[in-house]
């Protein structure tokens, strides 16, 4: 469970408030998707829960303890993986090489210069096989489509065998049957290995269709917190008109 008590995050020594105080628990096992607007204060809320956004206040508790620097963080962030909107690969690099880069925070600094093992590649060739990319594994990254760089992207996330996997926009950047694509195999694979996922989205009708739990952000405030059958009309419009 990761609980954000009160946390907030402000820019420009605290003249622009890109989160207010929030409070809000996430469940192991429950599809979430924060939705909103661009600029609602879903990335920031998401980022915040690794701290690749420093929260400017509040506390973030994993299972109950708390999150501070050095080894909880380091711990914390090997078992949170990312999925970016821009995919985040390294293009120059093969498939293979990019899934590896998720197996970097189980070594030291030193050790993650050296080659991968045995044991690591044939795991990331087994997360490659799962997201259907197999024969692409030697393939350079900047030879594939956006939907299968993200799909890269997701392979990447399952070699860090994560408890949580936090997707800041992973489809904004693609057409509408590819960004399906994405979402069903997010989904699949997140409840075949036990993962919990935090989606950020702006597409309704995504959300719709994936989300167990809707989190609606507007002007960095939580509006809206529940059940996609509970999302009225009403609050999408002040979803998407804040």
């Amino acid at each position: 469970m990761i609980q954000l008590t009160q946390v907030s995050v402000a820019y420009n020594r605290g003249t622009f408030i890109a989160l207010h105080p929030t409070n809000i628990e996430f469940r192991r096992g429950e599809l979430t998707v924060l939705l909103g607007a661009s600029g609602a204060g879903k990335t920031t809320l998401l980022r915040s829960i690794n701290r690749l956004t420093p929260p400017s206040s509040g506390e973030i508790l994993i299972n109950h303890q708390s999150i501070e620097d050095g080894h909880s963080l380091r711990q914390h962030r090997r078992n949170t993986a990312m999925i970016f909107q821009q995919h985040q690969l390294i293009k120059r690099q093969t498939v293979l090489q990019n899934v590896l880069a998720g197996r970097l925070a189980y070594y030291s600094s030193l050790r993650s210069l050296l080659p991968m093992g045995q044991q690591d590649r044939q795991l990331a060739l087994m997360c490659i096989d799962r997201v259907g990319l197999l024969d692409k594994a030697l393939a350079r990254v900047d030879c594939l489509s956006g939907g299968q760089q993200q799909r890269v992207g997701i392979a990447r996330a399952l070699a860090q065998q994560p408890t949580f996997i936090l997707a800041d926009e992973p489809v904004a950047s693609l057409d509408p049957s590819s960004a399906e694509i994405i979402m069903s195999l997010l989904q699949r694979l997140c409840l075949e290995d036990g993962i919990t996922p935090i989606i950020s989205l702006h597409q309704l009708e995504l959300a719709k269709t994936y989300a167990r739990r809707i989190v609606a952000l507007a002007k960095g405030r939580v509006i809206f917190d529940g059940p996609i059958d509970s999302l009225t009309n009403e609050v999408v419009e002040q979803i998407y008109q804040a």
